[in-house]
């Protein structure tokens, strides 16, 4: 049996604050990623979900970047009002929100 099912990776790279790309962690990614963790928890989710903190994940300029595997699912711009949808319907519908998937050729889904 897998120790998880899913991961969800949040973005929480630290860059300098003059720099042009930005990070996601002044953006409120480890934040983000508490939310996650907390309504995982509240779902009965975390024994089969994880919520990972990651480093860059070299999308800066789509915002804070979400991953979730084994699917292989790029997220961009992702903020708290977010976290719900891509729960219930990524998660346990395994269907993927598309209003937040980065849709750019760099990113094997669109490959």
């Amino acid at each position: 049996m897998k120790r998880f099912e899913k991961h969800i990776f949040i973005c929480e790279n630290v860059r300098p604050k003059n720099d042009p790309q930005g990070c996601c962690s002044e953006k409120g990614s480890k934040e983000l990623r508490q939310l996650f963790k907390k309504r995982l928890r509240e779902l009965g989710l975390n024994a089969s979900v994880r919520a990972n903190a990651a480093g860059c994940l070299d999308a800066c300029e789509y915002g804070i970047t979400v991953l979730v595997y084994p699917d292989q699912t790029w997220y961009g711009g992702v903020t708290e009002n977010d976290i719900e949808e891509i729960i219930q319907k990524h998660i346990i519908e395994d269907k993927p929100v598309e209003r937040l998937i980065i849709k750019d050729k760099r990113f094997h889904r669109y490959e």
